[in-house]
């Protein structure tokens, strides 16, 4: 590519960001960084009736949670500032003028009664309106009505839009990166509107506009704006610019596979589908993030990578780098890509089986001081002790949570025992065997995990008690239940003083 390739992720601060835009962003960013090139934000604030005044930062926060920051956009300003459009008015109002001058774009004043009267006109015919070359010139409109009256409805601060006049019997050919080649017959097009009598253009104007200003040469954007693809096309025709090239990423799909990924899927699921958790500051309403949840944001990323997109061979998983040597638009999905909440999870599990012990127990650590947990006062050495809990924990963990959600017996005494275990295990004799096992204990000067499980087996096989008859309540004694690490790893971990306690405390319990 012999120009400098420049994309851009535009989101509108109208809520928390969906998992979709990040992908949107996350491709765009590859992509960027594929070819050397750079990757901007742009916040599309045209709509200020549904602005939200937290989500923009929640936008940028979302971005460097992810590791994928920009280059230049908020912040970081460049020569293309500012990057609100909401700050950008004046440019818009020069550009509007030109399309009328050039008669591509005219004033309409039908009232938006006038217009729901007619829908349900065309509805009772069996039709259905559309404000476009059939009937432009007979609505009020500049087409229809004098200059001289135009000036004077403006003035009088009567409402309008401006409209973009759609040519009539031409067949348009598009492009999509994705998608391929496509035609589209400008007579099935609506004038759309471009500009408001707010002063605010509308998406349309505003996104082309600031695309050619801000040197943008590819648009990658979600599938919904596909339909929007042939008026984008016109509209650099109409200022004789050269568009960039398009491409259409497929939609995020539910997890049975119809429809559009929903914020109530999630909640129906148990899953976020926001990357951070995000509060609405006018409902104060709470909506779960990825962060919060416990994701590590390479893990999420990594997720996100595959929704749509695969590579030339059957590896899964990426680092960021990786994912930049590897990516290209040719191998992004037509279709749309159904979410996977078990993959979602696998992925995270896989980041943090390849973290190191050390690494964990840091985050483990940090974990029970935010969340406040008590480390049980007979712990002497608090380190070791959260080492040694991410090293027999670790295998089955998916977040650093599952350290405590997983091994609360390590942190609080059993004092209710599972009722399936007890019935299972809990016999005659069962209390006997627990006494003499704590008498054994209490003589145990070495309290390792290695010297008691050779001490026991040995002692077992003296008496004659069979394992299971052993282990099973030894363990049920420790943890509350039948679930849990090696047992002589637990004993060894919680000491011997707690070991025998929690010996006696079964005993009082059941008997």
């Amino acid at each position: 590519m012999s120009q400098r390739v420049r994309v851009r992720f535009a989101p509108s601060p109208t809520g928390p960001l969906h998992i979709g835009g990040v992908r949107t962003a996350l491709y765009n960013y590859l992509f960027a960084k594929k070819h050397d090139g750079d990757f901007l934000l742009r916040i599309e604030d045209t709509d200020q009736a549904r602005y939200v005044a937290n989500a923009e930062q929640y936008i940028i926060d979302s971005l460097n949670w992810a590791g994928i920051p920009y280059d230049e956009g908020l912040g970081k300003e460049g020569k293309h500032a500012p990057y609100r459009q909401s700050e950008r008015k004046e440019i818009y109002k020069q550009y509007i003028q030109e399309l009328i001058e050039n008669g591509w774009a005219y004033y309409a004043f039908d009232s938006a009664e006038k217009l729901e009267l007619l829908r349900k006109q065309y509805e009772s015919e069996g039709k259905t309106f559309s404000y476009g070359w059939e009937n432009r010139e007979q609505l009020e409109s500049s087409l229809s009505i004098s200059a001289a009256d135009v000036q004077k409805r403006i003035e009088n601060g009567e409402n309008y839009v401006i409209r973009f006049k759609i040519p009539k019997n031409e067949t348009l050919h598009l492009t999509d990166l994705i998608r391929g080649d496509m035609k589209i017959e400008t007579n099935t097009l609506d004038d759309k509107v471009l500009f408001k009598s707010d002063g605010m253009p509308t998406y349309h104007l505003a996104n082309i506009v600031d695309d050619h200003l801000m040197e943008i040469t590819h648009v990658i954007r979600g599938e919904e704006w596909l339909p929007s693809m042939a008026l984008h096309q016109l509209l650099y025709r109409a200022f004789e610019w050269q568009a960039p090239q398009f491409a259409h990423l497929p939609l995020l799909l539910k997890p049975e596979g119809q429809g559009k990924l929903s914020k109530r899927d999630g909640d129906k699921f148990g899953f976020p589908v926001f990357p951070m958790e995000f509060k609405d500051e006018k409902t104060g309403e709470v909506s779960r993030g990825y962060r919060e949840d416990g994701y590590f944001p390479e893990a999420f990323i990594n997720m996100l990578a595959l929704l749509g997109w695969h590579s030339d061979n059957d590896q899964e998983i990426f680092s960021l780098d990786e994912l930049i040597q590897a990516f290209s638009l040719e191998r992004v999905s037509k279709s749309g890509a159904k979410f996977d909440v078990a993959k979602t999870q696998w992925f995270q599990q896989q980041y943090l089986q390849k973290k190191s012990d050390e690494d964990l127990a840091t985050m483990f650590a940090a974990y029970i001081e935010k969340n406040n947990i008590k480390i049980p006062e007979y712990i002497q050495d608090k380190s070791h002790f959260i080492f040694k809990l991410v090293q027999l924990l670790r295998e089955r963990a998916v977040f650093v949570s599952d350290f405590y959600k997983t091994g609360k017996f390590f942190f609080e005494t059993p004092t209710v025992y599972d009722e399936i275990a007890v019935k299972k295990v809990w016999q005659i004799d069962t209390k006997e065997i627990l006494q003499n096992l704590e008498e054994l204990l209490a003589s145990t000067t070495l309290f390792d995990a290695v010297v008691l499980e050779e001490q026991i087996k040995n002692w077992i096989t003296e008496k004659g008690y069979g394992m299971g008859k052993v282990f099973q309540p030894f363990r049920l004694a420790l943890v509350g239940s039948m679930s849990g690490p090696h047992v002589f790893d637990i004993a060894a971990v919680i000491g011997k003083q707690e070991t025998l306690n929690r010996l006696i405390n079964i005993q009082k319990k059941l008997s």
